[in-house]
């Protein structure tokens, strides 16, 4: 008979195979920049013994900061994976970046974890990034729990940590620990589960010492453990019947309850302490054990048959037909990383998979655990299991992997578009193939970054989520791979709309002897914020274009759109409705109507154009007193000022809008306003209609080249 495990409030199965499962862990650390979730990372690794040096970031020795870039700038770059064991579970970690110009590493990171731990600062609470990756989070429905970490910092506030997560993120956080002491005088917490006090030395705090809670903090603890408790009740019948009746509720009940609520998304359990001093972390990895969940916890993922279109939904169990979701690749001189998320079945190395997006087979040549930069060789690799192989060529970023016999695609990932690009060319016309070859590896890598010819200039364009992001880029194929470039100065990606409806239309009719060329079409042009670039809508009666050439209409109108007609920027938002033409016996054809799509959006398009901008969200945090310096030199770059807030320590938050055109450099103007003590972040929000005056000089700059 299945006994049910009092931790996870599940029922064990005879099969071995799903036993292990239950003992997996996949999660990963997500936050702001600067949150410590690379340091609580590290710790994490410490404390299992997988690691037996701490590496700190602040020295450039991370283990999971394993790029020459990340150890110069003390900031992730790229996710890494590690693997560790606690509490005979086995859990594969990912620490992903937390600058907004990697967003793309956390978004492919969350489309494959089944849990989460959200790391908060204590002293700043909710900051703009925490709230980005929050919401990737809730859109793939990921269970999480918190870790309030710099309970050691001058003006941490456990409680207010905590309001802001409530206000800023929606979210319904439930304390289960209480600290003892904040600032200098954090020693450890009262868990409030289990009613004891958990007190790490200064020696060595990878010891904890547990025992009973002091009795001038024993009143407050009650009480916090009661509303703790009332919270929980909510998620479980039997634990709220308990407690509405005034009944005593086991620990094993309240761990029920959390787990549960956890799952359904109902509460965030949340932990505190000190990443850097070791304090708090052991907590939180018996949290990862007890309440985050294990592979078979995870709804079957439904996909699609290719070849059949039906719903493909099966148990994530390594007796089911083999998929896997491709989810980051990486070129490697010791042979291309491709990382992929075990969902059903089992995969063994040496043999052949198929994806049905290339109809190809990839041969998996060798199977590896990633501890960050190292790869531990493993010979078959079962559902529930993150893995990477060396050996495949043509399969990217949310390819699904499956069998010949039961083909399976599952839903890809959706990244941002570029909002930034600046030209580059080799210093050396000898390394030009080789620079396309590198930069044809980022592509591949990251699905944020992008790479052109400029038609014009010839010149290559590469396009990415930030200046860090291109400088990043720029500097490894300098560094890493010895190639000396000059780079052209960022340049904003615009954007282009419709100022209005506009009913045209357009002859494209050409006779210069023999068969010649007609069409006539006239198409309703109009805006639509849902659109993102071009829809077009086929709406012709009685035959006036004949239905083999609506399509060719369609793609003229699509290329015309995206090709930014005469100006250049690609054009958004654009509904083209074809409601009428003319054709030709001998003298049309698909081409003759294509060339019409062309010349109709041209038409449309004429005295009829709104350039648009990239609108940044904003947050600069700053000394008190040179709040007004910050605040007029945002004014002054058309910036808009929604809040300002004062922090601990003297600090003001200031939050706003402003156009990315304007914000080229800030880094070292900010630095120069506030003497180094000012700090920012910036994420991409809209796109916003540029003033006239303004869009006159750049479609002036830009039609100059």
């Amino acid at each position: 008979m299945a006994q049910a495990d009092p931790a996870t409030g599940s029922a064990k199965k005879d099969s071995k195979d799903v036993q292990q499962i239950r003992t997996y862990r996949n999660f990963g650390v997500i936050a702001h920049i600067d949150a410590g979730k690379t340091t609580f990372s590290e710790r994490i690794l410490y404390i299992t013994g997988k690691s037996h040096k701490i590496g700190e970031v602040h020295e450039g020795a991370a283990t999971m900061d394993y790029l020459e870039e990340e150890r110069k700038r003390g900031i992730t770059i790229t996710s890494a994976a590690t693997t560790c064991k606690w509490r005979d579970h086995r859990l594969s970690l990912i620490d992903t970046p937390g600058h907004v110009d990697f967003t793309a590493e956390v978004e492919r990171s969350l489309r494959v974890l089944d849990g989460a731990v959200g790391v908060f600062c204590a002293v700043a609470g909710v900051q703009p990034q925490s709230e980005t990756v929050w919401r990737q989070a809730n859109r793939y429905k990921v269970p999480r729990v918190a870790f309030v970490n710099k309970m050691d910092r001058t003006g941490a506030n456990f409680d207010k940590a905590v309001a802001s997560m409530r206000s800023r993120l929606n979210a319904n956080p439930v304390p289960l620990v209480m600290p003892i002491g904040s600032e200098k005088a954090f020693q450890g917490v009262i868990d409030l589960v289990h009613m004891r006090a958990c007190v790490w030395s200064e020696d060595d705090a990878r010891e904890m010492e547990v025992g009973g809670i002091p009795d001038e903090l024993l009143a407050e603890a009650k009480k916090r453990r009661e509303q703790m408790v009332e919270a929980v009740a909510e998620c479980d019948d039997a634990v709220l019947e308990k407690f509405v009746e005034g009944e005593e509720v086991s620990v094993e009940e309240i761990m029920r309850a959390i787990r549960k609520g956890t799952l359904d998304l109902k509460i965030t359990p949340v932990f505190c302490g000190s990443a850097f001093k070791d304090k708090g972390v052991q907590n939180v990895l018996d949290a990862i054990v007890d309440y985050l969940p294990h592979p078979l916890d995870v709804p079957p993922i439904e996909g699609t048959n290719p070849e059949t279109d039906e719903k493909v939904v099966r148990e994530l169990l390594p007796d089911q037909p083999f998929a896997g979701l491709v989810f980051k690749t990486i070129s490697d001189p010791n042979g291309d990383l491709t990382f992929i998320r075990i969902y059903t079945g089992e995969m063994q190395q040496g043999e052949k998979y198929y994806n049905a997006r290339t109809r190809r087979f990839e041969r998996i040549g060798r199977l590896v655990r990633m501890h960050a930069a190292q790869r531990e060789p493993i010979d078959l690799a079962r559902a529930g299991d993150i893995v990477a192989a060396v050996g495949i060529k043509d399969s990217i970023t949310g390819d699904t992997l499956s069998t010949r016999e039961n083909p399976v695609i599952y839903e890809a990932m959706n990244f941002p578009d570029t909002v930034i690009s600046m030209a580059i060319e080799p210093k050396a016309t000898a390394d030009r193939d080789k620079l396309s070859e590198v930069i044809g590896k980022f592509v591949r890598e990251d699905p944020t970054f992008k790479a052109r010819t400029d038609e014009q200039t010839g010149q290559m364009v590469i396009s990415g989520m930030g200046e860090l992001h291109l400088e990043v880029k720029c500097n490894m194929i300098m560094n890493d791979y010895k190639i000396p470039v000059v780079v052209g100065r960022p340049k904003v990606a615009y954007k282009m709309t419709l100022k209005g409806p506009k009913d045209v239309e357009a002859r494209h009719i050409k006779q210069s002897g023999g068969s010649g060329q007609f069409a006539v079409v006239r198409v309703r042009f109009s805006t639509d914020d849902a659109i993102e670039d071009v829809e077009f809508i086929d709406s012709v009666k009685g035959g006036s274009v004949p239905r083999e050439y609506i399509p060719s209409v369609g793609n003229g109108i699509e290329a015309a759109v995206k090709g930014g007609g005469r100006v250049g920027f690609p054009y958004v938002k654009v509904r083209a409705e074809l409601w009428d033409g003319q054709s030709h016996d001998v003298d049309s054809s698909t081409m003759a109507f294509e060339a019409a799509g062309i010349l109709a959006f041209r038409l449309a398009s004429e005295n009829n154009s709104l350039l648009l901008e990239p609108i940044m969200k904003i947050e600069v945090e700053c000394p008190e007193e040179k709040t007004g310096d910050v605040i007029g030199d945002l004014s002054s770059r058309r910036g808009l000022i929604e809040e300002m807030v004062a922090k601990p320590g003297g600090i003001s938050a200031v939050t706003g809008k402003v156009p990315l055109a304007e914000m080229f450099q800030y880094s070292t103007s900010l630095r120069s306003m506030t003497q180094g003590r000012g700090t920012y972040t910036m994420e991409p929000a809209s796109y916003e209609p540029v003033p006239p005056n303004i869009a006159t000089k750049v479609l002036e700059d830009h039609q100059k080249g």
